[in-house]
């Protein structure tokens, strides 16, 4: 998953980068103002944006509210001090998803932020069944036809990706960019061995093929296609 946190405290900014990094193991991008943040929230495709209401150039607020005008629909976790429960309403009528108050708790914030992301996805619970694939994005493992696999994170996060899209083709950009940050071009040659490793490690040396590749346009689930089947 991609997330986007728009804060102009730098060391606040960096801790929830690195707790996303390196727990979730999401790609980041980090924008220090209004501007900036709104810039990115509409060039880029994200799962979630964390923002602050209080920000240089353009307030998280003026943000919020164009990026819903402009119809973007990712989920806005909002950082504010401000609780009284008409600002509040006030907030969540100009498009936030959730907030939470400052100072707040690191482990809070990765709840909710796990939370707005599944519900973003459509993913209610935190078991995704595609086929005889299923996906807990909560313990973040894998099982395949009820036998656990062991994954690498990044395996696990491309099979998370595509398990949110089943029977779509996913481009091969489109991983990139969800995987990685805003650097990812220097990962662009990593992702055939990736899918390698993961049809390897799914097929458990059956016939069956899990992740089928068409040439020039990307990726996507074969279990979604045989469950589709009558």
């Amino acid at each position: 998953m991609r997330v986007l946190i728009v804060e102009d405290e730098e060391r606040l900014a960096e801790n929830i980068a690195v707790a996303l990094r390196e727990g979730p193991g999401y790609a980041v991008d980090i924008a220090g103002d209004g501007e900036t943040g709104a810039y990115l929230a509409e060039m880029g495709e994200y799962d979630l944006i964390v923002l602050d209401l209080m920000l240089p150039k353009i307030s998280g607020t003026d943000v919020l509210q164009r990026l819903r005008k402009r119809g973007q629909k990712a989920p806005v976790l909002v950082l504010t001090a401000i609780t009284s429960k008409s600002s509040i309403v006030e907030l969540l009528n100009s498009g936030a998803d959730d907030y939470v108050g400052k100072p707040f708790d690191l482990g809070e914030l990765m709840a909710r932020v796990k939370a707005l992301i599944r519900r973003g996805k459509g993913v209610r619970h935190p078991l995704i069944r595609v086929g005889d694939l299923e996906v807990d994005t909560l313990e973040r493992s894998v099982r395949c036809g009820g036998v656990e696999v062991e994954l690498s994170p990044t395996e696990y996060r491309i099979v998370e990706y595509l398990s949110h899209r089943p029977s779509s083709i996913v481009s091969k950009e489109s991983l990139l960019e969800h995987l990685y940050d805003f650097n990812w071009e220097r990962h662009s040659n990593v992702i055939e061995a990736h899918v390698s490793n993961l049809r390897r490690k799914l097929n458990r040396g059956g016939e069956e093929k899990w992740i089928e590749t068409l040439r020039g346009r990307g990726y996507r689930l074969t279990a979604a296609l045989r469950e589709a089947q009558p």
